[in-house]
């Protein structure tokens, strides 16, 4: 399938100079959605995933599927103030400013899923986050990785990505 004639690029948002890949045209084809989720876990050993964990916005649409697709439980990872206490908050550096990220305490073997990653930064507090909330992680899948903008790696492997820019 091919995936990337359904991306669109947006210039210039959310704010000058970065380049925005929007899912959404994957999401709204069936078909294109199944495939994501079957390639998001095919280096995935499901049997030591206990929760699908997903990245505040479009990660909580992929993580959730996923997570209905293969019989796990979900965990939002939120931006901060939009859970309930009591949460694990983390607060980190962006492309283009601060952010927090916040999640309920847990336990669990867990795979932390988005959809893009960019330079990083999110992603990395997500796994701190995560660890420090108790849950155990087990392997890391995005959708798309802006190879030119990181070079981060999960267990000293490169994350797991269908997409490549």
């Amino acid at each position: 399938m091919h995936l990337q004639a359904l991306i669109r690029d947006i210039p210039d948002f959310p704010i000058p100079g970065v380049l925005f890949r929007d899912i959404t045209p994957i999401l709204q084809s069936p078909e294109a959605l199944n495939f994501v989720l079957e390639k998001m876990v095919e280096h995935v050993e499901l049997s030591k995933i206990d929760l699908i964990v997903g990245i505040e916005s479009r990660g909580f649409i992929l993580g959730a599927a996923l997570g209905t697709r293969f019989g796990k439980g979900f965990v939002p990872l939120r931006k901060a103030g939009k859970l309930p206490p009591p949460v694990e908050a983390l607060s980190y550096e962006l492309e283009y400013g601060k952010a927090t990220l916040e999640m309920r305490p847990g336990q669990g073997r867990v795979l932390i899923v988005d959809d893009v990653l960019a330079t990083g930064g999110t992603l990395a507090a997500a796994v701190t986050l995560c660890e420090r909330a108790g849950y155990e992680i087990e392997n890391v899948s995005v959708l798309i990785n802006l190879e030119n903008l990181n070079n981060m790696t999960f267990r000293e492997k490169p994350i797991h990505s269908i997409l490549k820019y």
